[in-house]
């Protein structure tokens, strides 16, 4: 039995674990990494050969637990899928907009190097590669016990995360040896709209978990509601726009909900009949599964709304912008308006020309609701940055920046040590992931001065899982010979081409206006590109 660690290792997003036992291989989560963790380890580049993986298990849909899925297919894999109901329903539109998005980027780099004479980029994968795995996908229910393979069985724990979110528990079964190992997945934060509180799971051996918020508690809000509707209320008296960036799934809807209440209660005096865009066609078919069949998925309040025949996700003004068009047309209307579009960290999608269009004017607010990833536009935005650039242009940060971390659905310090807590007895170890590095060692340190025997891993951290014991040391990340070291070398090529790029350009003085026009709009387009 062994449990190797390929992702969210020291790290939040790219989650992806092995699990080796009855002679099978099987990947809990594969998920695509984001911002710094992509470029400490880049999403093409499999530590493992799909071909010899006999499952994959899904905690939930989120792309940074699941984007690498087609990946796996496009490269071999051929086992099944395991999820939740839910889970299974938000990947058919996840995945294929994902898809979506690196056929795109590969189409838009292709055209630019073409023209550089560069080498043709490939997608990481594509809408087929993603058919093709959903059609792997299996559906199972909470609570419900599903031998996968002799000596292994596997069930799925309500983890309040967001719709059909799950931790997977396994339990194995081997020359006599029988041990459980619970992967948490991403836990929810207590008292969240719409989804249940966390399950709590009441025995482990093993405990895969993770540490986002495991460094701080939220700040107290007395009404998500009411905190929200003041900064649209005071947003809307001086003129301005509301933005929120947003994950497309979860989040989105969770607005709506909130939203919806507001207008409701008559709480924005200044604009009460204010229009609401969702700008992201990905929300938008999120949120008709979200009003579709819900039981067994659902908060009682949320229960009540369905059974008397209300509607959680809808109320006058909300509209949906579905096409290029529709979004350009927003930022023509002077109108003040709250849009709600992805993607939440910034980094790619329709809030990009949103922000460009109102980051500038001191009259609008940009409200943040979810995690921010070390490196992502979202990141530098709530940590002060003043200038940013947007689509070749130096855009001033003159907006209010807000962020709203009671919104999370992630738990707190104080969330995630109660899920530990529940355990009886104490697992034999509790592998700490899925959170920045310092977060992730400090949550360690303070699991094992409870008395709970907790452990960092690095990539690459190979466990015995019957002898309770490391087997292979991981790779950290930062000392002289890995990623330091090699960035450090890359950075001195990078100022010798710099070097010879001035020469050059000497060697062409003399050349034709229109070469040096040519040329001069080559280096601006490289200038444009990497200006931070």
């Amino acid at each position: 039995m062994k449990l190797t660690f390929f992702g969210a290792a020291r790290m939040v997003t790219g989650s992806c674990y092995l699990l080796e036992a009855c002679g099978k291989r099987i990947i809990i989560d594969c998920g695509l990494r984001q911002g710094r963790d992509d470029n400490d380890y880049p999403n093409d580049i499999l530590s493992f050969d799909p071909r010899t993986i006999d499952a994959v298990v899904v905690t939930h849909a989120h792309i940074d637990h699941s984007g690498r899925i087609p990946l796996l297919k496009a490269r071999g894999f051929s086992g099944s899928i395991y999820a939740t109901r839910l889970t299974g329903e938000l990947l058919q539109i996840m995945l294929r907009d994902s898809a979506f998005i690196q056929q795109s980027e590969a189409k838009y780099e292709n055209r630019k190097g073409k023209r550089a004479g560069k080498v043709p980029v490939e997608p990481l994968y594509t809408i087929e590669d993603v058919n093709e795995a959903l059609k792997d996908l299996i559906s199972m229910n909470y609570g419900e016990k599903q031998t996968i393979f002799n000596g292994i069985v596997l069930s799925f724990t309500d983890a309040g995360h967001l719709l059909g979110s799950a931790s997977a528990e396994l339990l194995l079964t081997e020359d006599g040896i029988s041990k459980k190992i619970v992967f948490s997945g991403d836990i929810g934060n207590l008292n969240q709209p719409i989804v249940r509180d966390p399950q709590l799971i009441p025995s482990a051996d093993y405990v895969v978990m993770e540490s986002t918020y495991g460094d701080e508690d939220h700040k107290p809000v007395e009404s998500y509601t009411e905190t929200l509707a003041e900064l649209i209320d005071d947003t809307f008296r001086g003129g301005g726009n509301v933005i929120i960036p947003s994950f497309a799934v979860g989040r989105t809807q969770e607005l709506l909900y909130f939203i919806r209440e507001i207008k409701e209660r008559g709480l924005v005096k200044s604009f009460p009949d204010f229009p609401v865009y969702v700008d992201s066609p990905l929300a938008n078919e999120a949120t008709r599964i979200y009003s579709g069949n819900l039981d067994g998925y659902v908060d009682t309040d949320a229960e009540e709304i369905l059974r008397g025949g209300g509607e959680m996700f809808s109320f006058a003004g909300l509209r949906l912008s579905m096409t290029t068009d529709d979004s350009k047309a927003l930022n023509e209307d002077s109108t003040p308006k709250i849009i709600i579009s992805a993607s939440g960290m910034c980094e790619a999608g329709r809030i990009r020309h949103h922000l460009k269009h109102n980051l500038w004017r001191p009259e609008c607010t940009i409200i943040f609701v979810g995690y921010q990833a070390e490196g992502t536009l979202g990141r530098l935005l709530t940590d002060g940055i003043k200038k940013v650039k947007l689509f070749g242009e130096q855009i001033n940060v003159a907006a209010r920046i807000v962020k709203l971390n009671g919104m999370s659905a992630h738990a707190d310090r104080s969330g995630l040590i109660r899920w530990i807590s529940a355990y009886n007895p104490r697992p034999a170890n509790v592998f700490v992931v899925h959170g920045e590095a310092e977060v992730s060692e400090g949550f360690t340190d303070l699991l094992n001065s409870m008395g709970i025997k907790a452990h960092t891993p690095y990539m690459d951290e190979v466990y015995d899982l019957a002898a309770d014991r490391i087997i292979q040391e991981g790779t950290p990340p930062m000392p002289s010979g890995t990623a330091a070291a090699r960035s450090a070398t890359i950075y001195e090529k990078l100022l010798a081409a710099g070097k010879t790029l001035l020469k050059v350009i000497e060697q062409n003085k003399g050349g034709s206006n229109r070469d040096l026009r040519s040329f001069t709009e080559q280096i601006q387009a490289l200038i444009d590109k990497w200006e931070r």
